[in-house]
């Protein structure tokens, strides 16, 4: 049983309430996220940021220690699992759970691949102790070479290596399908480019009418500032109710858009992405009603750091009667973002989880820095993050 966190119950749900939104900081760690945001909040930095890390970490300069006690510490939950049991025991005091989520991007080797998916289904193992952990999730590219993706999405010839790489990719994501199906801790597949998300689509859906026979244990992400997803989604749903299969979606605007549109332009194709943001809330807000309305046949996670998205999913439960702990109906945030959602949420009865990315600091740097050049590229997301956290600090005075 968890002890109910001391904080003044709203009368109404308020994403403005900081009071709540920061009740699992101390003043010395908000004190600390005043100044990490200012330093996001100006893009200049967050752009040079990078290579400048980069090229000290290779001419040996120890800043490790200086990222570890700043946006490492703010972002991430540690180096190992053991090293997060803090982040998840502070988190469940307010009933917000973790999606333990493996954050090494940039490994290319077989050896690093066959690591990945062990540690994957350690996160399952982890989560099998208790319901602070009530998801798991992975990448594709965490456990499979990324141009073989691209080939195999392109329908280009494999080579007899390839083929037998390929045969390696599906036995990694097999085996931990299985493994959460054996727990019964749904997992998440996690969207990417879209050069390679067919491919991933493909494995996502083929591990879906496996293992969602009578739960929804696989999601797969759908992307909705594409202009194709939220056909694409319907068209799941109906294939899984011919099929006899449960649906598990995870619900996200996107993480790539720049880099869509660069490529779609350089390389001479219709992009992708939505022409505009009100294209891409519509879309989104859209498939969450979708999926409300189809709560039988999908079971599905609100990946979203809107606050309109937010309180339209709460009134859509409210005014169907679906009651707030309804397990086909789950809120997300990042750890370090958007707490006014995350604890708000959580602190009105519903489902919240928050992503909490881990693995060693060199090798999560470039999810950190993916992260923060995402966050600053959203109109006002940074200024909202210091205007609560503002707010907040002078409440406490």
């Amino acid at each position: 049983m968890i002890d109910d966190p001391i904080i003044n119950k709203p009368s109404a749900l308020s994403f403005d309430n900081t009071e709540v939104a920061f009740s699992h900081m101390s003043d010395p760690v908000l004190k600390k996220a005043y100044w990490l945001f200012k330093v996001i909040n100006v893009n200049f930095l967050v752009k040079i940021g990078p290579p400048m890390t980069n090229f000290a970490m290779k001419i040996g300069l120890p800043i490790t220690g200086i990222i570890r006690n700043t946006i490492f510490s703010h972002f991430c939950g540690g180096e190992t699992i053991k090293d997060c049991e803090s982040t998840i025991n502070n988190l469940a005091k307010y009933r917000v759970g973790t999606i333990l989520d493996y954050s090494v991007e940039g490994e290319n080797s077989e050896k690093a691949f066959v690591e990945t998916a062990h540690e994957v289904i350690s996160t399952i193992n982890r989560a099998t102790k208790d319901q602070k952990v009530p998801f798991s999730v992975f990448k594709v590219t965490g456990v499979g070479r990324f141009e073989l993706l691209e080939k195999i999405q392109k329908e280009e010839k494999l080579t007899e290596k390839e083929e037998k790489e390929w045969e390696r990719v599906k036995t990694r994501v097999e085996n931990i399908c299985h493994a959460a199906y054996q727990a019964g801790i749904p997992v998440m597949i996690d969207a990417e480019e879209s050069w390679i998300q067919d491919t991933i689509d493909y494995l996502a859906i083929d591990m879906m009418q496996k293992y969602n026979r009578i739960d929804p244990i696989v999601y797969n992400t759908y992307q909705l500032y594409r202009h194709d997803r939220l056909a694409f989604l319907k068209k799941n749903v109906q294939d899984g109710q011919k099929g006899q299969y449960a649906v598990g979606a995870k619900l996200v605007r996107g993480a790539y858009m720049e880099k869509e549109r660069k490529r779609a332009l350089e390389m001479g194709y219709e992009s992708p992405i939505q022409p505009n943001k009100e294209a891409s809330d519509r879309d989104y807000d859209d498939a969450v009603k979708f999926c409300m309305d189809n709560l039988k046949a999908v079971a599905f996670v609100a990946g979203t750091h809107n606050e309109n998205s937010c309180m339209k999913l709460v009134n859509m439960m409210r005014e169907q009667g679906i009651e707030s702990k309804n397990p086909s109906v789950y809120f997300s945030q990042l750890l370090g973002m958007s707490d006014n959602l995350s604890f708000n949420l959580s602190n009105a009865g519903f489902n919240v989880t928050k992503y909490v990315p881990y693995g060693p600091v060199k090798a999560v740097l470039p999810y950190l820095f993916r992260r923060a050049q995402e966050n600053t590229a959203i109109a006002g997301q940074m200024g909202r993050e210091l205007g609560l956290i503002i707010k907040e600090l002078k409440r406490r005075k």
